[in-house]
Order: C-alpha cells, then structure tokens, then sequence
C-alpha cells in the first residue's frame, strides 16, 4: 500500500532595510541588520514554523536596530516626536492588522500582530492602538526612549533648509554622474530606510510585514504607505507577499502592493513583476522606493529605482545579502 505524502515547499524570507542612496560608510551597518533579520526568521522556517511568526520575529530584529528608520531610531515628526506604523498580513488566513502613529510601543510590529490574532478589527491608530496592545500585554514605554541624537540632529537640518527655502525636491530620476555617496547628500535621496519581509513557510503559506518610522520633518499625524493593505504590504497565497519601501505618498495613490502581486496572480514572473512595479511607479507618479515580491511557487524579485537597497534572502540553500542588486 503506497503512503500519500504532503507535499512540502522550500521555506523562504526576503527581507528590505530601505531603498535610497545608502552611503558607502552605511553600507556594512544596513546588510549586517538585514543579515540578523534573515537569520532570526529563517530559523523559524526551517523548524517548520510558520510564515507570519517568521515575518515578525525578522521585522523584530530591525525595529531594534537604529540603523533603519523602524522602531528606535526613526526620523522624527516636525515637532520631535517619533511616529510609528506597521503591518502584518496572513496570506493563508487572510487575515491582516495593522497599527498607524503609535509612540509609546517599542516593537509596532508586536502590536500589528496583536490586531491580527486578538481583534475582529484591523487596523487601529494612536492612542487606542497603543491601549489594545497594553491591554494584551505590551508595556508602553515613554517616546524618548525612541528618539536618537543623531535624528534630533537631522531634523534640525531639515529644519534649517525649509526655513532657508530649500524644501526637499521631487525625485527626477537617476543622474549617472552621481555617487551614492553624492547623491545622499541630496534632499531627493533622502533616507528611505522603511523595513520588511515576506516568507513562504513549509505548509505553503505566504505572510508579509512592514515596519516604518515615516519620513523626516513629517507632520504629526501623517501615515504613509507601510501600514495599509495592498500599498506598502500584502500577502495572498493565491498571488504573493509583498513588502515595498520608499516614497510613501506614490505608492498609496497606485496601491502598488496589491498591484505586483495581481501581476504575479496573471502569471508573471515576481522578478518581472517585482522590476515592472518599480518602473509604474516612476513613469506614472515620478515616485521612488523598493519592493521585495515572493510568490507561493518560492519565486521570487527583488528591484528598486534608487541607487541601492538593502535586501537579503534565506533559504535551504543558504543566505544571501547586500545593498545592491
């Protein structure tokens, strides 16, 4: 008698620490963060552990690093205050939660999961998205314990060209005689350090999360792309997991998220699809970022229209970093 065996599927996790000009001197810092995330999700996969728990223990790891602008160390909001956002998504489930403009939880990403697994709600912004996830059990913590000298710095900078007239420009496109390390320099390459993952677990479910402290000098209140389903973060298992980063306000307006994965959906390649997102979202809206795209069949793309992105990938095969493609 023949015994039927389940059909297993190659655990994977994709990880993004931002897409913008990352200086030289950054560099090691970036892909050594995206290096500890890949390693803290894929030992989750790899024991057979789910997809989401995969996504949020990595998306953990780069919370805690100051490097990105997740977490502590996040750009800080005009008055100097540091707002986070993040989402969390179930592709087998379908089942999301997501959390806008929290400033007193260390890990918003805890919190995203909280909503998934705890509330008939999805999404739930400032103080009452701070209270459910205290009432579930996340201490809050006072906001300065987020805020850096090195943003309270910046933000006097930014500051200091607005007042001078120097407000940031719009990204017109790559400009070849121009380094990274030139380019950085630039208001239209301002950090983008927004971060993320998509994993496929054994089981064959797909699960994203995307973490962001927002842009720099933002106005309190405002929530970018990270946090809403289908912009900045989706995950279907009959499309794919998506995590973008870059220039928020494009990326809303085109629902880019659900946009890649609806290509992947009708049959695309998620390298094609990954590298056709980014070229939308230039040609149509001038906008500028990153995307990491993972299909249920392990296929997968990684594609930006900056001058770098950090990225990573794991799987049984082994890990893989870097900051550029």
């Amino acid at each position: 008698m023949r015994v039927k065996t389940r059909a297993t599927h190659v655990p994977t996790i994709l990880v993004h620490g931002g897409a913008w000009a990352i200086p030289a001197d950054a560099a090691a810092a970036h892909e050594a963060g995206v290096r500890a995330a890949l390693k803290a999700g894929y030992a989750i996969l790899s024991a057979g552990g789910s997809s989401l728990d995969a996504v949020e223990s990595a998306v953990t790891v780069l919370e805690d690093d100051p490097t990105f602008d997740a977490g502590r160390g996040s750009f800080l909001t005009s008055d100097g205050r540091v707002q986070l956002d993040a989402l969390l998504m179930d592709g087998g489930r379908m089942k999301a939660g997501g959390v806008a403009c929290v400033e007193h939880l260390r890990n918003p990403i805890k919190a995203a999961r909280l909503v998934l697994e705890k509330s008939p709600h999805v999404y739930f912004v400032g103080d009452g998205a701070e209270q459910f996830a205290h009432a579930h059990g996340i201490p809050l913590i006072d906001n300065s314990e987020l805020v850096l000298d090195r943003e309270r710095e910046r933000l006097m900078v930014a500051q200091a060209r607005q007042s001078a007239g120097l407000a940031d420009q719009t990204f017109s496109g790559f400009d070849d005689d121009k380094s990274p390390e030139t380019a950085a320099l630039s208001p239209a390459w301002d950090s983008h350090d927004t971060v993320g993952a998509v994993a496929l677990d054994v089981q064959g479910n797909l699960s994203a999360a995307t973490s962001t402290g927002g842009t720099l000098n933002k106005t309190p209140g405002r929530v970018g792309d990270s946090s809403l389903i289908g912009c900045g973060c989706y995950a279907d298992n009959l499309s794919a997991a998506v995590s973008l980063t870059g220039w928020g306000e494009p990326i809303m307006k085109l629902v880019l998220g659900k946009w890649a994965t609806d290509r992947v959906a009708a049959g695309s390649a998620p390298e094609i699809a990954a590298r056709e997102a980014m070229s939308y979202l230039y040609n149509r809206l001038g906008g500028h970022g990153g995307i990491i795209l993972l299909g249920p069949d392990g296929r997968f793309g990684f594609a930006h229209n900056t001058p770098a992105m950090a990225w990573g990938i794991a799987t049984p095969a082994g890990l893989q970093t870097g900051v550029k493609i």
